[in-house]
């Protein structure tokens, strides 16, 4: 368990560099729906939450005004800030270093935000809630998935866990993506206009 760790829970050396090739790879459509689920416009400011090697930052910083990828690994960070160099030129895609619970991010900053199969690496569910719902502008919205096999809660909970920080409407899907990977839940919610 400590390589698959090294490798896609906590990525780090050539290890790391190795597992976030893989999520590229194999996450890539997930992220691309989630992408598309999430819908950013070219006015929007959007949060990505765990970018990993990012792939799904990459395509939220071709069409909203700014992507502001947060990550705790700073593998992770490397390899999306080689897949995005352009962009990040462009001044349409920032790096930081950061977790779910703390983004840095200030009350109120982000249209939106999208996190893709890194909820089960939150450390504190019910803190990166309230962390989320604190940055998201009024009436901001939130996508997240997660493989089913690895959240080790319902789905009701977790929109529970969600509406526990101040999101409404929240509700959740199961997706099938193709290949080898497992179905992912979905889970959609606003904060209050």
């Amino acid at each position: 368990m400590k390589a698959f760790d090294v490798a896609f829970g906590h990525p780090r050396g050539k290890v790391g560099e190795l597992g976030g090739r893989v999520m590229a790879k194999l996450n890539a459509k997930v992220e691309a729906h989630a992408v598309d689920v999430l819908a950013p416009t070219a006015a929007e400011t959007v949060l990505v939450l765990g970018p990993g090697p990012g792939v799904g930052l990459r395509l939220v910083g071709e069409r909203a005004a700014k992507a502001i990828g947060v990550d705790p690994s700073q593998v992770m960070l490397d390899e999306a800030r080689k897949r995005c160099a352009d962009l990040i030129a462009e001044g349409r895609v920032e790096l930081h270093e950061g977790a779910a619970a703390r983004t840095g991010r200030q009350p109120g900053s982000v249209d939106a935000v999208v996190s893709v199969n890194n909820l089960q690496l939150w450390d504190n569910r019910a803190a990166a809630f309230h962390e989320l719902a604190r940055v998201l502008k009024p009436g901001g919205r939130l996508v997240v998935t997660v493989h089913r096999l690895v959240l080790d809660v319902s789905e009701y909970d977790l929109i529970k866990e969600a509406e526990a920080a101040g999101f409404t409407d929240a509700r959740t899907s199961l997706q099938q993506h193709g290949g080898v990977l497992p179905p992912t839940v979905q889970l959609l919610a606003h904060v209050p206009a």
